[in-house]
């Protein structure tokens, strides 16, 4: 979902249903390049099943996004019979970051959450994160104009709320690739996309992939 505006609202974002979105994160003013999309009945089958059963999923991969990959994901997956398209959706998005930021070495987690695994809004300190959420809710951002800085970090009495608008809080969609700016990024360190993980509704699970360039 996109923030409404005013107009003397700078915008640092960049939302579209094409890849060619996603190269907008190098963009100096952009801090989260988003591409919108559903997933199709098969992925949503595949993600379906694999969290219909009881054992949870906590996959790491770091290194070349390819056969190999795939392989190990197949193996550690609840229901390996049926997440042929889950497998082949992370491999896709997987050697698509390796490609646009020149990586040949790609840090992957793909879990599933019963509870929110970010719940405070922060900033990452690493130059730039994929995140997308294939169930659950989908994560949650603010607007620059909406963050009050100097509430970030650790929690504290004397630190202000860092929502400045509550109204302003942005959520993304299910499915949706989002490029997450942190501070990290040269040029960046002051300007990390402030963000958080949501709460699941009772008895709801997530499946959250995020992958890390280098």
């Amino acid at each position: 979902m996109q923030p409404r505006l005013s107009l003397d609202t700078p915008v640092h974002w960049a939302f579209g249903q094409e890849i060619e979105v996603l190269p907008r994160i190098f963009d100096d003013d952009i801090t989260l390049a988003v591409m919108q999309r559903r997933l199709d009945p098969a992925l949503t089958l595949a993600v379906r099943t694999q969290l219909n059963g009881t054992r949870s999923l906590d996959w790491h991969w770091r290194g070349a996004p390819g056969q190999a990959m795939r392989e190990d994901l197949e193996r550690r997956l609840p229901a390996p019979e049926a997440g042929a398209a889950l497998v082949e959706d992370v491999g896709h998005i997987a050697e698509a970051m390796a490609y646009l930021f020149s990586a040949e070495s790609i840090g992957i987690r793909l879990r599933t959450l019963e509870g929110a695994m970010c719940p405070r809004f922060h900033v990452d300190n690493l130059p730039v994160r994929l995140v997308t959420t294939y169930a659950g809710p989908a994560s949650e951002w603010l607007p620059e104009h909406a963050v009050n800085r100097a509430g970030l970090g650790a929690p504290h009495p004397d630190k202000p709320d860092i929502v400045a608008d509550p109204d302003a809080i942005r959520q993304l969609a299910v499915g949706d690739l989002a490029l997450l700016k942190g501070c990290g990024w040269v040029g960046n360190e002051e300007r990390g996309l402030v963000h958080r993980s949501p709460q699941p509704a009772a008895g709801e699970r997530r499946l959250l992939l995020a992958l890390d360039p280098g």
